[in-house]
């Protein structure tokens, strides 16, 4: 499903990466790995090695900025980037997103085995440099059963529409200043989101 503006839901894009950025990030991700600086993720993410706050990454969430603002035709904000190699026993639950996730990017930098992403009905097998663009508020995610490959690095890019209801988590203010991933008004929203877009699958059948 490809649907954009005020509802954005989900598609993919091709060559999110230039060459150039994928061979560095390649290159980076392999020397991160290998210096063993990150830290385990919850146990439903079954303790893959993941960072927070890397600046390479959060660099790529400005600088990608306007190239995702062009796909999904909103002014965005930037929240914060993430990524996580994916190593024998990666799990991927099926989830939604906090606020701070309105607008997503999830793209391929390494990948040595294939495990595809679901994404509402849909299943992406991302090659490296590829991207998906997703409503990670209104639309469930995941990746099927345990991976049992060897390796798959993935960055994940998080924006807010600059002119909807999410604005107070651009830079993720909101989780920075009260430790608290959304508010109650917050939660209102997120499921009026989720009901408009169930809505439009209904209406789509």
């Amino acid at each position: 499903m490809v649907r954009l503006g005020t509802d954005i839901y989900y598609k993919k894009i091709n060559n999110f990466f230039t060459d150039s950025e994928l061979n560095f990030l390649k290159k980076y991700c392999d020397r991160k790995l290998r210096r063993c600086d990150f830290y385990n993720g919850p146990d439903e993410w079954a303790s893959q090695p993941a960072w927070r706050d890397d600046d390479v990454m959060s660099s790529f969430l400005e600088t990608k900025m306007p190239l995702v603002e062009g796909h999904s035709k909103l002014k965005l904000y930037p929240t914060y980037a993430f990524w996580r190699y994916y190593v024998f026993g990666g799990k991927l639950p099926q989830h939604t997103d906090r606020p701070a996730c309105e607008v997503s990017i999830t793209a391929c930098m390494k990948k040595l085995s294939d495990w595809p992403i679901i994404i509402g009905d849909t299943s992406f097998e991302l090659n490296e440099g590829e991207a998906v663009l997703y409503s990670g508020c209104a639309v469930s995610h995941s990746r099927p059963g345990v991976y049992k490959g060897e390796g798959l690095a993935q960055v994940f890019l998080h924006y807010v529409n600059a002119d909807g209801l999410f604005q107070h988590h651009k830079y993720d203010n909101f989780y920075k200043q009260y430790g608290l991933k959304d508010s109650l008004e917050d939660r209102e929203v997120l499921e009026k989101i989720k009901y408009n877009y169930e809505t439009s699958l209904h209406n789509t059948k």
